[in-house]
């Protein structure tokens, strides 16, 4: 599975819509091994020598197919209105992230934030170096 891909699909989900997007994907895959697990015990019934111990796990991992049901799915929680409304609302609250917004250029992503440049002296206090617990 490609993350990178799954994320430019899901690029307006909050984190809540792509926990439940994997709890799905997992659900899905945990249905697929359940099923094998039945199959395996219908084509052997009445075998006495089969050990449900040696049936190799038909579904060891989590794959496209089951990311792809769980897609079938999903759905953003958040609109585009109330993703507009919060980014008003951090830009009325937060003037770096205003002043961001407003004076950088776009990216391919749409935003840009101009961050500080760094400087050593500012972890260089002397006062820093004070113990506390004396």
């Amino acid at each position: 599975m490609d993350f990178g891909f799954l994320a430019g699909v899901c690029d307006k989900f909050s984190g809540a819509d792509l926990t439940e997007l994997c709890q799905r994907a997992c659900k899905s895959a945990i249905r697929d091994s359940i099923m094998a697990q039945e199959e395996f015990k219908r084509m052997n019934a009445g075998k006495e020598d089969v050990d449900m111990e040696e049936m190799v796990d038909p579904v060891p991992y989590i794959t496209r197919k089951h990311f792809e049901e769980a897609y079938g799915n999903a759905r953003c929680s958040v609109s585009q209105a109330d993703l507009f409304k919060f980014d008003e609302f951090r830009k009325k609250m937060d003037p770096s992230y205003a002043a961001a917004s407003s004076s950088s250029k776009a990216d391919d992503d749409g935003f840009h934030i101009k961050w500080p440049e760094y400087q050593e002296s500012q972890f260089n206090n002397a006062a820093d170096d004070d113990d506390l617990y004396s």
